[in-house]
């Protein structure tokens, strides 16, 4: 059985009387990448706080790489915070280094990692700028650096991907990856489903401090069998509203979206279709996360 890198169980942190999260529970293995997902306001970050022991909880227990605190293990840890903040009138390589050293690197051990790093997310050439000449998705790259300087086995990221561009945010997503074939694990929170459709091992939403789901893409979709199938036909289409198993039909440029009545199979509306025309296309429609989500804050108020 692969080892737990961290564990929450049932953890819950009020301030006043706001309920930021109630009763959280979750194992994320060694050696994946989880995505912690919700919307604003969800309690992505107080996790996040209690997980590094900046908050501690009102109930509850956590494990983390097999400490009762962040505390006990804080050298093995990477943590990006919502809020970057590095020291702007130092040097790019100045403060990198600065912050290897903090991690317990030695001063040659520092040197190296820094130099490495800024090789790895692409502001070598920017060594001895001054970290406030930097625009804001390169200060994120470099804080992104910061984090992950000491090489920890455990990274956590708060909105890591968060207003960079297009470039630099495929450049981060692909080190990201590195790192889980690497061996380290990551946990990292994001309000984008996407993103984490693509990344991650294991996802745990959240809705309002709770849990309403934790497991892989997978097994989220499981949950939540497809109601709809996307189509394109040789010959007249008209007879699929007509078909007992079907709710509605949209068109969609050359495709055909078909929602099915619920309980409906569809290999049936296959069935019935290849007796009446030529079939170019049948794709069963996969869930979106986005739509996994919804559905599931939406049952959780109910």
């Amino acid at each position: 059985m692969t080892e737990a890198a961290l564990v929450l169980d049932h953890v819950s942190k009020s301030f006043g009387s706001l309920r930021a999260v109630s009763g959280l529970s979750a194992t994320i293995p060694a050696g994946t990448i989880c995505g912690l997902l919700g919307p604003n306001g969800a309690g992505k970050t107080t996790t996040l706080r209690m997980i590094m022991d900046i908050l501690r909880p009102d109930s509850g227990r956590l494990s983390v790489l097999g400490h009762a605190t962040a505390a006990e293990v804080r050298r093995r840890i990477g943590y990006m915070p919502e809020e970057r903040g590095l020291y702007r009138k130092m040097t790019v390589a100045g403060v990198l280094e600065y912050f290897a050293i903090v991690k317990g690197l030695d001063r040659p051990q520092a040197t190296s990692a820094a130099r490495r790093w800024l090789e790895r997310v692409g502001l070598a050439d920017r060594a001895q700028q001054k970290v406030e000449e930097l625009s804001r998705g390169l200060h994120q790259k470099l804080q992104f650096a910061v984090t992950v300087v000491n090489d920890p086995e455990l990274v956590i990221l708060d909105e890591p991907f968060s207003g960079l561009d297009p470039v630099s945010h495929d450049h981060l997503k692909g080190i990201v990856l590195d790192m889980r074939r690497e061996g380290r694990t990551v946990l990292f929170s994001t309000h984008i489903m996407h993103e984490a459709e693509q990344m991650c091992d294991r996802l745990l939403l959240v809705s309002r401090g709770c849990a309403v789901a934790d497991g892989t893409l997978d097994e989220l979709r499981a949950r939540w069998p497809s109601d709809g199938v996307t189509v394109e036909l040789d010959g007249d289409a008209a007879f699929l509203s007509t078909l007992p198993m079907v709710a509605r039909v949209t068109p969609d440029g050359r495709s055909l979206d078909v929602a099915l009545r619920d309980g409906a199979d569809p290999q049936e509306l296959l069935r019935a279709i290849v007796d009446r025309v030529r079939v170019r296309r049948f794709q069963i429609k996969v869930p979106s996360l986005h739509e996994i989500f919804v559905r599931l804050v939406e049952d959780a108020d109910a």
